[in-house]
């Protein structure tokens, strides 16, 4: 009897985690009825990561109502682990780029308060561990606004505070914000007060979610690489890129740390550095993150095969994609990883890595629409496991003989 280990990351805007494994299983007990299979439901960071870690550590979900990258308020949720000390952020459930319509992008414009008041709310409620998925951020703000929110105050050089919180507002942690700290006012920043934050920072423990290596600013930087993608035109993405570069420099006149090269800190429009700068967070893969919570290393052990999976599958499932973490853990315990994939790329270097076989779970030519369909897609894959399986069905058959 076979063990088979499925970790399928999300099929982003089609199917979650869950709903992909639960498709793989079929396939495999399609053709091997009594097969000992475990579902472990993964993300990198990124959309799925809350659902992961919630059930995970027997956690709940939080309802909570918090502002936009606009500065709208909107109900959202976060998660608390199940012995209540540790909350789980998804920075895109508040400070997403989807949440922002294609017309109004602008990473100038944008901030990641909203996070801040998750954290804020998450450290009322006793919560002293924080992990941080900093994925699909619609900001190019440093987490600038996030520290707002949790009672840092930017200072311009005349020491007037930039960010206009104007009103007393009782459903805002420090007031009814007009415009929040955002890209535009990084250039601005002269000085920081700390004296009005949040005071269980000083006990509590940061861990973000970050699958980048980007530096805070420069040529590979959080503004030149990934600003574009939030809104900013060319003109927008050189002033931030000198506002990230101002702000590193007055991080290391106040603090003493230099942030600039690393690795890690352009994540989320420079949020990464933000947390490295003034919460001492730890930067860490997210999948790597996840797997340990999940205890995956021990999940695996006596596997035959392991089944992973993505949307697209192509050189950059190698920089820390959840595939290439399954993999990487696999090969520890020599247990072979087939990769499926909606389309498929860079077979080569794939194989190359150390993937026994990667599969296209796409019948023929068709419209994205109809390959995002979640019917369609559930059926691929399903069709596409049972097809594996009918090959190692024959291996088996010729090797008994």
């Amino acid at each position: 009897m076979y063990k088979v280990v499925i970790a399928i990351d999300a099929f982003k805007g089609c199917l979650s985690s869950v709903e992909a494994e639960k498709a793989a299983a079929e396939g495999i007990l399609s053709v091997f009825p009594e097969c000992d299979i475990i579902s472990l439901p993964v993300a990198d960071g990124g959309e799925g990561m809350l659902e992961v870690l919630i059930a995970a550590t027997q956690g709940k979900s939080v309802i909570a109502y918090a502002h936009d990258p606009l500065m709208e308020r909107r109900k959202t949720r976060y998660g608390i682990s199940g012995d209540g000390q540790t909350a789980f952020i998804e920075m895109a459930n508040i400070s997403g780029l989807p949440l922002v319509a294609v017309k109004q992008r602008n990473p100038m414009l944008t901030t990641s308060y909203g996070t801040g008041e998750l954290i804020f709310d998450a450290l009322e409620r006793g919560c002293r561990n924080f992990i941080i998925g900093l994925g699909g951020s619609a900001t190019n703000d440093a987490g600038l606004g996030m520290l707002q929110a949790l009672g840092f105050r930017f200072l311009d050089k005349e020491g007037n505070e930039l960010g206009n919180i104007t009103e007393d507002n009782p459903t805002s942690p420090t007031g009814s914000v007009i415009n929040g700290m955002c890209g535009q006012l990084m250039s601005e920043v002269a000085s920081i007060d700390f004296s009005s934050t949040h005071p269980a920072l000083k006990e509590s423990h940061f861990t973000a979610a970050c699958d980048v290596k980007n530096p805070f600013y420069g040529p590979n930087g959080a503004a030149c690489i990934f600003a574009p993608q939030k809104g900013a035109d060319e003109e927008m993405v050189q002033e931030l890129d000198k506002g990230l570069e101002h702000l590193a420099n007055i991080i290391r006149k106040e603090t003493g740390r230099d942030i600039s090269a690393y690795p890690g800190a352009g994540a989320a429009g420079g949020m990464g550095g933000g947390m490295l700068a003034f919460l001492r967070a730890e930067l860490k893969p997210g999948i790597e993150l996840l797997l340990n919570v999940l205890n995956f290393k021990e999940q695996i052990k006596g596997a035959d095969l392991i089944i992973t999976g993505e949307g697209k599958s192509d050189r950059q499932t190698l920089m820390g994609k959840v595939p290439i973490g399954i993999l990487q853990e696999a090969q520890k315990q020599h247990i072979p990883v087939i990769l499926l994939a909606g389309s498929v790329e860079d077979c080569d270097l794939l194989n190359q890595a150390g993937f026994q076989g990667i599969f296209s779970i796409t019948p023929s030519p068709l419209s994205l629409e109809q390959a995002m369909k979640p019917s369609f897609a559930r059926m691929n894959i399903k069709r596409t496991v049972e097809q594996i399986c009918r090959i190692l069905a024959i291996n088996d058959a010729i090797c008994s003989k």
